[in-house]
């Protein structure tokens, strides 16, 4: 009984900690292509904030030509 229990907590708290690790690397993924996405669309200041500016005006443009 004592080896079956030790099996079923390996097992589960392994696939818990793999499921994080995947949740790490798409959050991570996100905000690199998040960082390239805004990086390209900064002004000569190269703050964030007009890059967040130049993203959200980006996609207003596209949108509108729909």
């Amino acid at each position: 009984m004592k080896e079956i229990i030790e099996y079923l907590k390996a097992r589960y708290l392994n696939e818990k900690a793999q499921g994080m690790v995947e949740y790490a690397l798409i959050v991570a993924f996100i905000v690199g292509v998040a960082a390239i996405v805004f990086g390209a669309n900064s002004t000569d200041d190269g703050s964030f904030t007009a890059a967040v500016k130049g993203g959200f005006k980006k996609a207003s443009d596209a949108i509108s030509k729909i």
